[in-house]
């Protein structure tokens, strides 16, 4: 099956738009991707006619919503093929989602326990450990990068010990984007004994993910990423391990009774879920999936390479710049340094010429000292990407760096 970007593209409204006088070239995906109209559409058709609270009512805009709610919460479930929808719980983004484990799993550490993550994370899968390491006493381990972004294997199978509860990777890195061998990772982590969380963020857009196959016992991802709104993720956890986890906020929903005197849990997931949820952004979230599902994922995943090699192929030779992160088999993100200049100044002066592109250390200090850069800029390209545009990047990018010679 063929993948058809000029229809594709013609789905979100916004890439019509010009910036300086100039066509949009939108190259910051990984940081947050634009909308097509399915999601846009979704979400002010749930507002229009059919918005009520969910769960609680019984009258007919409530049952509607519930329903709505709860078959995006399905299209979770088939998207990563999760053995149930008492699976999959509603976060506000992969961050929240990545701080309701380490707090509700840390509950369950003492002082001198271990938690691996690696030098390539995002603060997201960083900080919140930190949080267990000041205030518990765990230990914290940092599976070292190569010079070409891989993560170091056999340096990670050293740092697993009998005090290892927990690992916790990325799919992808947002820097690199190095594909990890996390399925790899997981079999180790559990033969050591501990737990795995992976941060899907980054893969989850580029390739298909099956949790059951995977065998993680948690895997995150944001929806705006995805295609779809902001202020909506997933956690993905193994009925086994959210049964086991205490509740990380109260209120709401996430009870079964309150008396004076004491109370009860809902299960999983709603014991996750305290408060009014992010009801429209689930819904668009849903849009989303439905929408991205209705495409041959590996004829996406054959256009974004050949989006990142063009880039290569046009630029090969030159030596005024340094790509971050050379690892075979990477995602479709192109993060560099041009000589003799900062990274924000060329996203700067790329916006004069309509090319949008992240700069500065992408939520991943630890990954720019590895590297030994204080930032860098990033392009990164998603599905409504073409050709054209990969060629205008270049020639944005060879007139950018003619400022700083």
């Amino acid at each position: 099956m063929s993948f058809d970007v000029a229809a594709a593209r013609a789905q979100f409204p916004i890439l019509s738009r010009q910036i300086n006088g100039k066509p949009l070239v939108y190259l910051d995906s990984a940081a947050s991707a634009q909308k097509p109209r399915a999601v846009i559409e979704a979400m002010t058709r749930a507002m229009e006619h059919s918005y009520a609270n969910v769960h609680r009512g019984l009258h007919t805009l409530a049952n509607e919503t519930t329903e709505a709610y709860e078959a995006a919460r399905e299209s979770a479930r088939r998207l990563i093929n999760a053995k149930s929808v008492s699976e999959i719980v509603f976060t506000k983004g992969a961050t929240e989602a990545i701080n309701l484990v380490a707090s509700s799993f840390g509950q369950s550490l003492v002082a001198g326990d271990e938690i691996v993550i690696s030098e390539m994370e995002h603060h997201a899968n960083i900080i919140p450990w930190h949080f267990l390491r000041e205030r518990a006493g765990i230990v914290l381990k940092f599976i070292p990068v190569t010079d070409d972004g891989h993560l170091d294997m056999a340096a990670f199978r050293a740092l697993l010990g009998p005090r290892t509860r927990m690992v916790a990777v990325g799919h992808m890195s947002n820097v690199t984007g190095t594909v990890n061998p996390v399925a790899e990772i997981v079999a180790e982590a559990h033969a050591a004994g501990a737990l795995a969380l992976i941060d899907g963020c980054q893969a989850i857009v580029h390739q298909a993910v099956d949790v059951q196959a995977l065998d993680a016992d948690f895997y995150v991802f944001s929806g705006h990423k995805l295609y779809g709104p902001t202020g909506i993720g997933i956690l993905h956890g193994k009925a086994e391990r959210l049964v086991a986890l205490p509740p990380y906020q109260g209120g709401g929903e996430m009870i079964g009774t309150v008396t004076m005197e004491a109370i009860t849990y809902a299960d999983p997931p709603h014991r996750f879920e305290a408060g009014t949820p992010p009801i429209l952004e689930a819904i668009g979230l849903g849009a989303a999936i439905d929408w991205l599902r209705g495409f041959d994922r590996d004829a996406i995943a054959a256009h974004e390479h050949a989006l990142y090699a063009r880039v290569k192929e046009r630029l090969n030779g030159a030596n005024w710049f340094t790509e971050v992160g050379t690892a075979p088999g990477k995602g479709a993100i192109f993060t560099f340094n041009v000589e003799g200049a900062h990274a924000h100044d060329i996203a700067q002066i790329l916006d004069r010429y309509g090319v949008a592109v992240r700069a500065g250390t992408h939520c991943a200090e630890p990954l720019m000292r590895r590297f030994g850069v204080t930032s860098s800029a990033r392009a990164s390209f998603g599905l409504y990407n073409t050709l054209d545009e990969a060629d205008a990047f270049v020639e944005a990018l060879t007139k950018t760096r003619t400022f700083f010679s």
